[in-house]
């Protein structure tokens, strides 16, 4: 009679008090387990600790033993101020900040995994890669170039992992995404008065939307990888992450849009392109002793496709520009080490360096970006 091995893992983690740098690059997410968080989320794509594996390389599937299922979340309470100067004509007008500007947020995980047969596993992974929401509200004098931004996602992602003998595996799977997302732009409250002074007509709008879009949508996407197992110690992974093209469909609001379609309060049907970038991953695991383990890795992620927000609203003539962004692809260098201090207690630890995905002509208040180590 066979002996089926279930295991469960309930895990939970809380990011406090952290800046922009607790988050990946842009509005990606790298909080897909409590497990990953505690190493930096080095070496992921070679990593086999549960079935959270699969979410970053469908190939260590072929890891794991028995059914396993693992799910969690993630608390990420951001601390973000922004300030600066507001410019009109190469002059300096105001000075503005806005303190804690991102909200924040629980990121749920669940995972499962079962062997089929000694080649092949199955798995099935709910998660998000991508994710953000910031409000600056009105009193920010730069309202105007943005005051409101959200990206909300959730992944349904179903694997199959190979074992094609004892050196090598593979896997792969489909993304179903589901999104939604708003971004605005407002005119402040109070405005700087050589700026009222410069164009009177902005008066009467003070603190309302010059340009508001949400919408919904979903869409597929795809991912794979590949393993590599040296020897009993040493393990290579890779993985790719295709892009998912989202069509945010709702209604957008605002004085701009009104004052092209001559009239007042308008809500006018139309669409957002939002483009989640594609991803790759290169890692290796290195296991040094009994207990200490070292593992590092490097990501890509193309965000040099976010080029611009663009809305399409047929009853205004079709393409009416949101923002144009201009970024630029990002890299992420991370290594940790994982010590197993007894059976029951495992010690993780690790930091990682990423680049900016946008350089200082095209930062965004919005979405804030920068370098980060974590």
């Amino acid at each position: 009679m066979n002996k089926q091995k279930i295991t469960l893992s309930l895990a939970a983690a809380v990011a406090l008090g952290l800046t922009s740098n607790a988050m990946a690059a842009g509005f990606q997410l790298a909080e897909y387990s409590a497990t990953g968080l505690g190493r930096a989320f080095a070496g992921e794509a070679a990593m086999a600790d549960n079935a959270s594996t699969q979410f970053r390389n469908p190939a260590m599937l072929t890891y794991l033993e028995g059914t396993q299922i693992s799910t969690g979340a993630i608390y990420v309470d951001p601390n973000i101020d922004v300030n600066g100067n507001l410019q009109l004509n190469g002059h300096t007008i105001d000075s503005t900040s806005a303190n804690n500007i991102a909200n924040s947020a629980v990121v749920p995980n669940f995972y499962f995994s079962r062997p089929l047969n000694d080649k092949f596993t199955l798995g099935l992974a709910v998660g998000t890669h991508f994710g953000m929401r910031t409000d600056l509200g009105t009193n920010f004098t730069g309202s105007m170039f943005g005051n409101q931004a959200e990206v909300h996602t959730v992944e349904i992602n179903p694997n199959l992992a190979y074992k094609i003998n004892e050196q090598f595996s593979v896997g792969a799977g489909v993304r179903y995404v589901i999104g939604k997302g708003h971004f605005g732009a407002a005119l402040p409250s109070s405005l700087p008065k050589a700026f009222a002074a410069y164009n009177p007509m902005y008066s009467p709008l003070a603190g309302k939307n010059l340009k508001y879009m949400e919408g919904d949508d979903s869409s597929w996407g795809w991912q794979a990888g590949a393993a590599w197992q040296i020897n009993p110690a040493n393990r290579i992974g890779v993985s790719y992450h295709s892009a998912v093209k989202l069509d945010l469909t709702g209604h957008a609001s605002g004085a701009a849009f009104d004052l092209k379609a001559g009239q007042r309060g308008g809500s006018y049907a139309g669409s957002l392109p939002l483009d989640l970038p594609a991803s790759a991953e290169i890692a290796s695991f290195h296991q040094i002793t009994d207990a200490l383990a070292i593992h590092a890795s490097v990501n890509w992620t193309d965000w040099s496709a976010f080029e611009k927000l663009e809305a399409n609203i047929p009853s205004l003539g079709g393409q009416t520009p949101i923002k144009q962004e201009n970024w630029k692809d990002n890299y992420r260098f991370a290594i940790g080490t994982t010590y197993q201090l007894n059976s029951k207690v495992t010690l993780r630890s690790g930091i990682a360096y990423d680049t900016a995905a946008v350089n200082d002509a095209n930062r965004t208040q919005t979405i804030p970006e920068t370098d980060r180590t974590w």
